[in-house]
């Protein structure tokens, strides 16, 4: 129901900037939380023997379930509200990776990282940032999903550096217990300050017309048949497979390979691990420029246009990596600038797009779908990965083959187009005989 007596604007400023506050500082702990397995590989290595093609299913298992948990998360936002969603996640993640440190064999690497910690990160990821995005601003909504992405970056350049110093000079372990710490931590903050929608406290959207009714989102009756059939809808279109494609090349080319092999494949080139990941939060600050950039254009340029370009040039960088891993070269820090800039810089464009295609209301959990698809390929590429370095001894094969996908999403990006719907048949006038 439409609500009366309206408030346009909180008295101290609109409050979307603080929903969307709260959910940046949300979405970094959750970005630190879910790479945090890319720290651990070489010490959980030294510490068990366990190999890196059975450490690397643990990471994989993490990944599709960060993106298998996004559409059904978007759905039971709809029907429990944003906030219970994610202080459920939060105590996920802290459960997860704290009971971590009492572990004794690779199954239970999998069962709490991979399905405990990939379940909470999955439902505090992109879906999140759509879903805050789209209901609570009509202007500077593409600029919000580029910040709230950007968290992600952020989280890394903030995480790890700390966790692998605490990982090779504290113990493995320590690097577990301060995710869980960190996850508590933001509990208090999302518990007081996080809102649904702007219709519980009587506001409109950030940009909306004053004239415009605040009606509250309806709740789905049932969250997983709603992620269910928006999913056999979207299904039966071109564009959601298309988008679903490229979205899964750009998972593979990110989280899949760099953000889980990038800090072990410089160990084989003889760069320690705090330097490496060091080398991996400086693309996290460069990332924090280019996807904060990539909503602000994405508000103004053709997002087909953007993903292009953003494909074309991640594919540069990968032909690059091999030659330059392990040099203090200018061509690596030509890499870290090139890759950083556009690590997830293809969220706004993809959000956006998901929205004109599937609509405002089907949007965001289409989102969680076309995200499912994302992990799905970072999840494969992170178990490829760790085969292809297992077997050949380098990861060579693995950053070629990931350039050359970048160009063919680059390509499948260009034709993605809302389904043509049956125009309507306007009546004749009756014709006097």
């Amino acid at each position: 129901m439409a609500v009366t007596g309206v408030r346009t604007r909180w008295r101290r400023g609109h409050y979307a900037w603080v929903v969307a506050g709260v959910t940046f500082v949300t979405l970094l702990g959750a970005s630190g939380f879910r790479s945090t397995p890319g720290v651990l590989i070489v010490p959980l290595e030294d510490a068990f023997g366990w190999s890196r093609t059975s450490i690397s299913l643990a990471v994989s298992v993490n990944l599709v379930l960060f993106g298998l948990a996004g559409p059904f998360a978007a759905a039971a936002m709809g029907r429990f509200g944003v906030r219970r969603v994610v202080l459920l996640a939060l105590l996920l993640v802290a459960a997860g990776s704290g009971l971590t440190v009492f572990m004794t064999a690779p199954w239970q690497l999998v069962l709490l990282w991979g399905v405990v910690v990939g379940i909470g990160t999955g439902a505090m990821a992109a879906v999140l940032a759509a879903t805050v995005a789209t209901r609570w601003f009509v202007a500077r909504r593409g600029l919000v999903v580029g910040a709230l992405t950007a968290a992600s970056a952020t989280g890394q350049l903030v995480f790890l550096p700390l966790l692998a110093w605490l990982a090779v000079n504290h113990g493995w372990q320590w690097a577990s217990v301060t995710v869980a710490a960190g996850a508590l931590l933001v509990v208090p903050l999302v518990a007081l300050l996080l809102r649904n929608s702007p219709a519980d406290l009587g506001l409109l959207p950030y940009g909306a017309p004053p004239d415009t009714p605040v009606v509250a989102p309806a709740p789905p009756p049932n969250p997983v048949g709603t992620a269910l059939r928006v999913l056999g809808e979207a299904a039966r279109t071109r564009a959601f497979w298309l988008l679903a494609g490229s979205f899964a090349i750009c998972g593979a080319t990110t989280n899949g390979l760099i953000g889980t092999h990038l800090i072990p494949a410089a160990h084989d080139h003889g760069v320690a691990e705090t330097s490496a990941a060091g080398l991996l939060a400086l693309v996290g600050v460069f990332d924090v420029v280019g996807t904060i950039a990539s909503g602000w254009l994405t508000d103004r340029v053709d997002p087909r246009r953007l993903l292009f370009w953003y494909y074309g040039l991640r594919g540069v960088a990968l032909l690059m990596l091999p030659a330059v891993l392990g040099s203090a070269s200018l061509g690596l820090f030509g890499f870290v600038v090139v890759y950083g800039l556009d690590w997830v810089a293809t969220v706004p464009p993809t959000v956006a797009l998901a929205n004109e295609v599937f609509g405002r209301e089907r949007g965001p959990v289409v989102f969680g779908w076309v995200f499912a698809a994302h992990q799905l390929g970072a999840a494969a590429a992170a178990s490829l990965a760790g085969l292809i370095r297992t077997e050949r001894g380098d990861y060579f094969v693995a950053f070629i083959s990931a350039a050359a996908l970048c160009a063919v999403a680059a390509t499948i990006t260009q034709v993605v187009r809302a389904p043509k719907r049956p125009a309507a048949v306007v009546p004749q006038p009756a014709v006097a005989s």
